[in-house]
Formats: structure tokens, sequence, C-alpha cells
């Protein structure tokens, strides 16, 4: 729960490194809580009732901007632009790219963003 919340706390930090230990746990955790209440939404919908979705829809617009940051920062530790994030709008190749680029080691020297986050 501590990397969650350090994802949180730095929400719109774009400059720096993250471990993956930070992305993985973040993502870990975001899942279980969309998930949650995705299924409060479901047991709570009565028919077509929407009212019981906005919840659900207000969690998943709040994360959009740290989900981004902090794989930004991810992309910084293993010494590439932020701009890579846009190779995930290629279909198929893209996601599975970044996917690849997230779960690389990082740079064990200092880079363009920073000192390694694991010393």
């Amino acid at each position: 729960m501590y990397w969650y919340l350090k994802v949180l706390k730095q929400y719109s930090d774009f400059n720096g490194r993250a471990r993956r230990t930070e992305i993985w746990m973040f993502t870990f955790f975001n899942m279980i809580f969309m998930i949650v209440a995705v299924f409060v939404w479901f047991i709570s919908s009565s028919s077509l009732e929407t009212l019981s979705l906005i919840p659900a829809a207000i969690y998943i617009l709040a994360m959009i901007i740290p989900s981004l940051a902090v794989t930004v920062r991810r992309l910084h530790d293993v010494g590439k632009s932020e701009w890579m994030c846009l190779i995930s709008l290629i279909p198929i190749i893209g996601p599975i790219w970044i996917l690849i680029l997230l779960c690389t080691d990082s740079d064990s020297e200092e880079n363009n963003w920073g000192a390694n986050p694991k010393i």
C-alpha cells in the first residue's frame, strides 16, 4: 500500500525515476480498487440506472494522471523519454513494447532524469 500512496502523493510529478516495484504495486492496488468499484456498481445497479456508475467512473478518471505520471517516471528509469508513451497507441505491438520497457531493469547509473532509485 506504501507504493500506491507514494504514487498518489506524486500524482502530477512527471520528473524523476520510478522503480519497477512502484509501478507494479500501484497497478496491483489500482486494479483491486477498480474491481471493487465496478463490483459495487454492479451490485447496486438496478436495471438501467446509471447513477450508481458515477463513483466508479470518478475513480477511474481520477487515476488517469497518476497512472500516466508513474509510467513516465518508469520510462525515465530505463533511460527512455516520456514520448515513448505514444508508442502504446500503435495497435498490438505498441502495448507489448511498453510492457517490455516497464519490465526492464533500471539503468544502473545516473541518467538524464536523476540517480538510480534502487540505491
